[in-house]
């Protein structure tokens, strides 16, 4: 799920070290073709925030490496950006963070007779995503590689929690 094409896993050997440096967890890389290629990168800091500032830093370290090592043939675009709030889910620390939000989950095989499924996350266990779904009496077992694609669902829980994040932590009382 983080990356989808053998030129992804190629970049995210080159760019996953790099990050890490900086402190930060490669989301997702995706190579999209087109008359110019953009290779899109979504990275957030270990704390789970990414700004604008930490964006160009990471563009810039990553841009260095990619010049370097040259795994793209052709020109392309480099786009770095937070995962946003309704998020990918591409590990299974992810599903563990945002267990009690709303997901989506597309699998890459049919599961009673359907793909996608919709629910809260429950955590993860076994190598396996919990979710509990709507009309069903007990969580459902999903097991990770069987993912394809996972996202949260923008809800008004979903952006409570974003915007919590954004506060200022400093509560010394010195409001405007």
């Amino acid at each position: 799920m983080r990356t989808r094409t053998v030129q992804d896993e190629a970049i995210d050997a080159l760019v996953t070290p790099v990050a890490a440096a900086l402190d930060m967890e490669i989301v997702r890389i995706r190579v999209k073709s087109g008359k110019k290629q953009t290779v899109q990168i979504m990275a957030e800091n270990s704390d789970g925030t990414m700004d604008v500032e930490h964006c160009a830093k990471l563009s810039r370290a990553l841009s260095d490496v990619l010049e370097e090592q040259d795994p793209i043939s052709g020109e392309y675009n480099l786009e770095v950006s937070s995962p946003g709030i309704d998020r990918p889910l591409t590990a299974p620390a992810h599903f563990e963070r945002w267990a009690g939000f709303k997901a989506k989950l597309e699998l890459d095989r049919l599961v009673e007779g359907r793909k996608k499924f919709t629910g809260m996350l429950a955590g993860f266990e076994d190598n396996s995503v919990l979710i509990d779904l709507p009309n069903e009496d007990e969580t459902a077992l999903i097991p990770f590689e069987w993912i394809a694609d996972a996202k949260l669902v923008m809800t008004d829980e979903l952006i409570k929690a974003d915007l919590a994040t954004r506060q200022p932590s400093d509560n010394s009382g010195d409001t405007p």
